[in-house]
């Protein structure tokens, strides 16, 4: 019987190539596109088999750490370890640092999986066939990729060149190719041969370090002393910040597997998609008739080959062809399906003036380690908020300088402390808690608890919170 694999989850990247439901503090991995999961959650799933896999490692950074985690419980889904990386050191430093940890953990001669966060895969017979085949291969030294099987001319993604077929059904690696002109795609299509760089590898864990060793010494000296000296932090391990940051900036396929001898790419059939505009959301969802990709909440009318997306408000399309339509909570994006790779341009438009600052930064949801809050409405002096609050949770002992703030409880049971009092408030009760009063939210309950929380002062900003008391250890 073979070792279980050790999956490597990465989910620290930033990107608004998606806006409005992409931002940067919430980007494409943590956003439900099509379907009932997030794209994070839907490969937390793929590595769900307890007698395939051991409980995940998820890399990620300090923003994220409360995303990952809410949604892992969402699906009941135990984790190994959270590692959240203190600056952005791209995939090389990442993955050494993962496999020093799982080197700790297992040993060096357990295989490790690693998968990025933000893809679209159609985890069918196919796609663990591939993983298996990875394995095997892995298992005899080879430092595994998966290469897809291009079902385009596709010039937004790098390719691999296969070259000799090795006894598991993998192939040795000829080159890797960087992100090709069109010509030059519709000639690797037309000859075969060339697949898709997926960034998903497999690896044996000791032959992994030993080649970052003759390849990348510096890369992984920084990683290692990074995961010596982390420290726990509730249900996380911070890599200590000065080690890292030592690393270079270098990706997994600069660094090690453009040189290594021992590379190996598994030809992979599965459906798979980076989802890096709103060209590639259409092309991977179930079409209607007339060609459209769909969601809740929208009416379409005389329309073909659109994307039609609503995270909120109800769309209604009429007498459009070849568009996105996609929108959020508090914005909208309409534009030719055709032109979706350049919605990053429009971001950066959107990022230069204060006024749509905030519009490619945050979502009005929030999401913190006891639920989170959802930002209604904004005035002179006042603002509303739906507050929600998992169960068991608590918010921190906590008072405000500028506000005052009610409470309305529409759903659970509340336990509240205002000064010495505490009090119970179920459905339809509420309470009002006085500017400079010291107080608690909690959910003694079973099931989610939401108020409506109305602030009333002359400065509303989430920095006027002077905790007292916090569980989560935030000051």
């Amino acid at each position: 019987m073979m070792q279980k694999i050790v999956p490597v989850i990465m989910a620290g990247g930033k990107g608004t190539r998606l806006w409005p439901l992409s931002r940067a503090a919430a980007p494409k991995q943590f956003i439900q596109f099509i379907g009932d999961k997030t794209l994070f959650q839907e490969t937390l799933a793929r590595v769900s088999d307890p007698a395939l896999y051991e409980a995940p490692i998820v890399l990620t950074n300090e923003e994220f750490r409360f995303l990952v985690a809410e949604q892992a419980r969402e699906l009941s889904h135990t984790l190994k370890a959270i590692l959240l990386e203190p600056v952005a050191r791209n995939t090389a430093p990442a993955v050494a640092a993962a496999a020093t940890l799982v080197a700790d953990l297992f040993g060096k001669d357990v295989i490790m999986h690693v998968l990025g966060s933000d893809y679209e895969i159609v985890a069918d017979q196919s796609y663990f066939d591939s993983v298996r085949t990875a394995r095997e291969t892995a298992a005899s030294g080879k430092l595994v990729t998966f290469g897809i099987q291009p079902r385009e001319p596709a010039t937004g993604y790098g390719y691999i060149e296969g070259g000799e077929n090795l006894s598991t059904g993998a192939q040795t690696v000829r080159r890797f190719i960087e992100k090709p002109p069109l010509d030059k795609a519709k000639d690797m299509l037309a000859a075969g041969g060339f697949y898709w760089n997926s960034g998903m590898f497999m690896f044996q864990v000791g032959a992994l370090l030993a080649e970052m060793r003759n390849y990348a010494p510096d890369v992984v000296a920084a990683a290692g002393d990074a995961v010596a000296r982390a420290s726990r932090d509730l249900d996380f391990t911070r890599l200590d910040a000065q080690s890292f940051a030592k690393a270079p900036s270098i990706s997994i396929d600069y660094a090690i597997m453009e040189k290594t001898a021992n590379a190996a790419v598994v030809p992979s059939p599965f459906k798979w998609s980076d989802l890096g505009s709103w060209d590639s959301v259409w092309k991977t969802g179930t079409r209607d008739p007339n060609g459209n990709v769909s969601t809740a909440n929208t009416t379409l009318v005389n329309s073909r080959n659109s994307l039609v997306m609503s995270h909120g408000v109800h769309l209604a399309v009429q007498g459009m062809d070849d568009v996105a339509v996609i929108a959020s909570e508090d914005a909208v994006y309409v534009g030719k399906l055709q032109d979706s790779q350049s919605v990053g341009d429009l971001v950066k438009t959107l990022a230069a003036f204060p006024a749509t600052f905030k519009l490619t930064e945050t979502h009005p949801t929030s999401y913190r380690p006891w639920g989170g809050y959802t930002s209604i409405f904004n005035g002179d002096r006042f603002q509303v908020k739906r507050i929600f609050v998992t169960p068991g949770k608590k918010l921190s002992l906590q008072k405000h300088h500028h506000r005052s703030e009610h409470w309305i409880v529409v759903k659970g049971t509340a336990e509240v402390t205002i000064g010495e009092n505490v009090q119970m408030l179920r459905e339809n009760e509420s309470v009002y808690i006085p500017l400079g009063e010291v107080h608690r939210l909690s959910n003694p309950g079973k099931i989610l608890l939401e108020l409506i929380e109305v602030q009333t002062g002359s400065y509303l900003g989430e920095d006027d919170i002077i905790r007292i008391v916090d569980e989560f250890g935030r000051s």
